[in-house]
């Protein structure tokens, strides 16, 4: 069977919805995109073999040639929520607006699967030395369940993983963790005329955040790494909920954060260390404080700067491997025993905006760069 020209692929998967999303009513199964992807994959002589991660949620794991080591081009089949209104197009629909393609996922990152597909034209003909493995996961955009099932499971993958994420075509070795996290705290409500009828949730929080607050500027202190653009670790107050009317002492208060911790810094420390800190509030207020991961965290990433990969990399592209703030799935291939680097054709400027787009003349350096990353690793 003839596969869809390169164009039609992008078109097929904008136009499958894979949306995944905390909030169940935006949530989708990605199995359509799945399916596509075995599909053509499967007509080129790849073994398909699908990863049940929850109902309607699955990995694809598509490998051309057997042995050890190999290559691994990953990345995740679903995408954001969507508001269509704030679109000028269809987003579900692939439209062309003069030099670039436009489309829910085109950039972030449904395009590099069309691109991997464009790049083994004429080299399946050849004989493998070694396995190439094509990773398709779901919900990257939530909590990650693709790529955590995939390391829990502890299958080896590859030599090397490369991560289609948008990075300008940069090289991408080291990435922050992103950890987000609640803290509720229970008060005695009671009238505000009387400040002892009860136990003030809201006053407890400001002195939460001011520890926090406290406990980032040590951080800041302690860690340092000027290869990020923001170099230090972040935390960020994203929201906070409490109280009910200005006449009654607030009973019940939440807050919402983010913390960025830097390659080196182990989450699970950094949550020893607020928790250290909120009982003696508890105490001190009269208030019961509870803390908890709104979902488990998503690690640091730091590939070594002298491994093979980042030096084929480096050559390839023509530019040093960098450093980002945002989170990807690296940290998870890394742990199956991949050499790991995350390597795209979009923008990461454009992703989870209206108007996502793909610029067409990065098409062309993707796939000779796919190409040549097969050929070192496989041919």
């Amino acid at each position: 069977m003839s596969l869809p020209s390169l164009q039609q692929q992008f078109a097929a998967l904008i136009a499958a919805p894979s949306v995944s999303c905390t909030q169940p009513h935006w949530d989708q199964s990605n199995r359509g995109v799945i399916e596509l992807l075995a599909g053509w994959l499967g007509d080129l002589g790849f073994a398909c073999e699908i990863q049940e991660v929850a109902p309607g949620k699955a990995n694809l794991l598509a490998s051309y040639g057997s042995g050890p080591g190999g290559l691994v081009l990953a990345g995740h089949s679903d995408t954001v929520p969507f508001d269509a209104a704030l679109w000028h197009s269809d987003p579900l629909r692939l439209t062309a607006q003069g030099d670039r393609w436009v489309g829910l996922g085109v950039c972030d990152m449904k395009g590099f699967f069309p691109l991997v597909i464009e790049a083994l034209r004429g080299l399946l003909d050849q004989p493998f030395r070694q396995p190439l493995l094509v990773l398709a996961t779901c919900d990257e955009e939530s909590s990650m369940a693709g790529a955590r099932a995939l390391a829990a499971a502890g299958r080896p993958l590859g030599r090397a993983a490369v991560i289609g994420e948008p990075t300008g075509l940069k090289p991408i070795r080291l990435h922050k963790g992103v950890m987000m996290e609640r803290i509720d705290i229970l008060g005695q409500s009671g009238h505000s005329s009387d400040p002892s009828l009860g136990h003030s949730a809201l006053e407890a929080m400001q002195d939460v955040m001011g520890e926090l607050r406290l406990l980032r500027a040590q951080w800041q202190c302690e860690f340092n790494n000027p290869q990020f653009g923001v170099p230090q670790p972040t935390l960020n107050f994203g929201c906070i909920h409490g109280g009910d009317n200005p006449n009654r002492i607030c009973g019940q208060c939440a807050l919402e954060f983010d913390l960025r911790p830097l390659p080196g810094m182990d989450p699970e420390q950094l949550r020893a260390a607020i928790r250290g800190k909120l009982q003696p509030l508890a105490e001190r207020h009269q208030v019961r404080i509870d803390y908890a991961p709104l979902f488990a965290n998503v690690p640091p990433f730091e590939q070594s700067a002298d491994s093979e990969l980042v030096r084929v990399a480096e050559k390839l592209t023509g530019h040093a491997a960098q450093a980002v703030a945002f989170g990807t799935e690296a940290p998870y291939l890394q742990q199956l025993g991949c050499e790991t680097i995350v390597l795209g054709p979009g923008d990461i400027a454009c992703a989870h905006q209206p108007g996502e787009f793909l610029e067409l003349a990065r098409i062309e350096p993707t796939v000779r760069l796919l190409r040549q990353l097969i050929q070192h690793y496989c041919l």
